[in-house]
């Protein structure tokens, strides 16, 4: 079992939580991932570890309420336990060699996962620019922890409420015209996202990593769920990735098969309903 020591609402759609895992805090690196599993009828449900603190033995795992479980997960409270948690698995981010100057993009709750890439790579020596991008004010997570673990970011909203306006794409493109020089370029949030940022950064030939979150399960490599293809090539995300070269991910492919259960998810959402669960 697995204690919460700490939630904490980021957002409306968006929690915090801290939970003992000594083991896994030991051995985490930017960029991997656990699978969890609340209960014996939970299913398993890959998330980023977005920080971690090998002293107090601690994790830190950020999520959007979306689904049954991630739902199941938010119910509970600071001194209550999750039954399974398994990590680190994945391979942790490596920036390409030589890299001095790096640009950490993230989308929305993306930023969950860029965070610890901006954290290492400013803690490395790193100039190390983020741009974080969301809808709309409301929803801007972490915007004190980047300022703490960056030279500098830039915060963009949709909608202008806050921040630059624009995409995330408008900044960086507006970064690399006016002279600023990176070595490398990594990019996290909806896949759409970081479809069109790889599309401007092959522009410019700005080396881009990506982590993607293709349908996971046994985060061995067996099931098979989490197939991608990558530079004409099948790859696995759990046990290869889950950080790719952007220029080489077929973005549609993947957008096509992260889609194929949502007609079973909202199935579940209003059998949850009708249920008063």
């Amino acid at each position: 079992m697995f204690r919460i020591i700490k939630k904490e609402v980021l957002n409306p759609s968006v929690t915090l939580m801290e939970l003992e895992a000594p083991y896994i805090a030991k051995k985490a690196k930017p960029g991997q991932f656990i699978i969890f599993r609340v209960d014996e009828k939970g299913e398993r449900v890959p998330l980023t570890i977005a920080d971690h603190d090998s002293e107090k033995g601690t994790i830190t795992l950020i999520f959007q309420i979306v689904g049954l479980s991630t739902q199941k997960l938010n119910a509970l409270q600071e001194g209550d336990s999750i039954l399974d948690l398994v990590g680190p698995l994945g391979l942790p981010t490596e920036l390409p060699e030589g890299t001095k100057r790096v640009c950490i993009i993230g989308g929305g709750v993306g930023c969950a996962i860029a965070y610890p890439q901006a954290k290492a790579a400013y803690e490395a020596g790193l100039q190390t620019d983020v741009i974080a991008g969301f809808r709309t004010k409301d929803i801007v997570i972490l915007e004190d922890d980047f300022r703490r673990n960056c030279s500098e970011l830039i915060l963009c909203t949709d909608d202008g409420s806050y921040g630059k306006k624009g995409f995330v794409t408008d900044a960086l493109k507006e970064r690399i015209e006016s002279g600023v020089q990176y070595d490398a370029v990594v990019a996290i949030g909806p896949v759409p996202m970081m479809k069109f940022v790889c599309a401007l950064t092959k522009e410019y030939n700005i080396p881009t990593i990506v982590s993607l979150n293709p349908i996971m399960v046994d985060g061995t490599g067996m099931c098979g769920g989490c197939r991608v293809t990558v530079g004409g090539k099948i790859r696995y995300a759990c046990v290869e990735g889950p950080d790719f070269d952007g220029h080489q991910v077929d973005f549609d492919e993947l957008m096509r098969r992260n889609g194929v259960f949502k007609e079973r998810e909202a199935e579940c959402r209003l059998l949850q309903q009708a249920e008063g669960c």
